[in-house]
């Protein structure tokens, strides 16, 4: 099957998401490694562990680019076809995931500010990040049990992880059925319930000033954006596959657009690391304090 999206194109599109994302990530990188040894907190060890998730994409993308180059056929040794496809695929829902647990940490730290102090341990965000990870690499297996178990080991395809074969589909469409279900839609509908509960609680705070509010607000509304634009389209070609019995064509517009997300997460990670820390749960964590010890 000839993706529908032009090898130019697709071309483009890791060229500038390499160019932009490689050092802004980078960037970030650095910046949480100084914050993580002066003061870590939660959301800041998941950002940098989304940030290593981010360039573990970015080191890779070059072989895409070379496949790209070649008209979308694979030239290169087969076990970097295996590598990169399961290092592109396991790095979105690692980020996915990630996502999804930094907005639990804000909605516990704006609805529980006490709770929320007690759980600053750095241990529990290392525990969560590294079982994000294994979670992701565990699902994502699948890359090299398509290509390389010997039921279904195709060696007439000259093309990277794609054209599979009736026995290949048999196990990939359920596989990403359920990818859909467990690493995107409840991700998803905890991230969008923790952010708009969020949103409601900020602006029933009368001590915090509507500028604060709006900081809060713009970046949860950003990344909820970044959710629903760069993980949710590839992920609902799942469900199309699995109904039409193969791969959507289109499905190639929507990996470009999970592409553009290493450059936009830079941007969220520089405003969010601290702003819901400063907007919200230290201001209301002193004022919880306040009253009790006037109680």
């Amino acid at each position: 099957m000839e993706p529908v999206v032009s090898s130019p194109v697709i071309l483009s599109v890791y060229i500038i998401s390499f160019v932009i994302g490689l050092p802004a990530n980078l960037l970030a990188l650095y910046a949480f490694s100084v914050k993580i040894h002066s003061r870590p907190g939660p959301t800041d060890i998941l950002l940098l562990n989304l940030t290593v998730s981010d360039l573990l994409f970015l080191i890779i993308l070059p072989l895409k680019m070379h496949e790209a180059a070649s008209d979308m056929k694979w030239y290169l040794p087969r076990f970097l076809c295996s590598i990169t496809s399961f290092t592109f695929f396991s790095t979105i829902y690692t980020s996915s995931l990630l996502l999804t647990a930094v907005s639990v940490v804000r909605y516990i730290g704006v609805a529980f500010p006490i709770t929320y102090h007690q759980l600053l341990k750095p241990v529990y965000a290392i525990v969560t990040s590294a079982v994000i990870w294994l979670i992701s690499a565990a699902h994502c297996s699948i890359t090299f049990i398509a290509q390389h178990h010997p039921a279904l080991y195709n060696s007439n395809s000259s093309v990277c992880y794609e054209n599979f074969t009736p026995k290949q589909l048999q196990i990939l469409l359920p596989v990403r059925l359920e990818f859909f279900f467990v690493l995107c839609l409840i991700p998803l509908l905890i991230c969008v319930c923790c952010y708009l509960r969020c949103i409601q609680i900020l602006y029933n705070r009368p001590r915090i000033s509507r500028m604060q509010k709006q900081k809060a607000i713009g970046m949860a509304l950003g990344t909820l954006a970044v959710f629903l634009v760069c993980v949710l389209p590839y992920n609902f070609t799942h469900v199309l596959g699995y109904f039409q019995g193969k791969s959507p064509q289109w499905r190639y517009y929507t990996l470009l657009l999970s592409t553009f997300n290493t450059c936009i997460d830079p941007v969220i990670f520089f405003f969010s690391s601290s702003t819901f820390r400063c907007t919200s749960t230290r201001s209301v964590f002193r004022r919880n304090l306040i009253y009790k010890t006037h109680i």
